[in-house]
């Protein structure tokens, strides 16, 4: 069953996904547009992530604008091994966004590096601590969908 939220919860996630401000007290002018105080949202916002309402929050960064590099990733993974291979694959510090999918690839992941050529180091890397290939499915081409979530 899902976690209920209430009206400052959505009020919170419907404000905060398109922006955070950027500022000495940034948890303060949010919640002040929020109508809330800081340690409020602060607490809100950790229940959030707590009860798997929200999965991360913080900043998204533009790897390959900074010198880096990303790609995205698939694992075939027997159901019986799953959580074992996705806690050694969340483990790495590159990996960002895994998600299970009902698929003959089931594990899906974002790897994000600090230069384009990490990018196998880090891929054979999880290959010999999982004991299962990766399949490397790297961007042709870019497309931005802005995600607008409704109250």
């Amino acid at each position: 069953m899902a976690p209920r939220m209430d009206d400052l919860d959505r009020r919170i996630i419907n404000s905060l996904h398109g922006g955070f401000p950027v500022c000495e007290r940034p948890y303060a002018a949010a919640a002040a547009g929020l109508g809330c105080d800081e340690a409020t949202l602060i607490a809100r916002l950790e229940a959030l992530l707590a009860d798997g309402t929200l999965t991360r929050f913080g900043p998204l960064f533009d790897a390959e604008r900074m010198g880096g590099a990303f790609t995205l990733c698939a694992m075939s993974v027997p159901a019986a091994d799953f959580e074992r291979v996705a806690g050694l694959v969340n483990a790495r510090r590159e990996v960002a966004h895994n998600y299970e999918r009902a698929h003959r690839y089931n594990m899906w992941f974002v790897l994000a590096v600090s230069a384009p050529a990490e990018i196998p180091v880090v891929l054979e890397a999880i290959e010999a601590v999982t004991g299962y290939p990766v399949l490397e499915l790297p961007r042709l081409e870019e497309y931005f969908i802005e995600l607008a979530l409704g109250a």
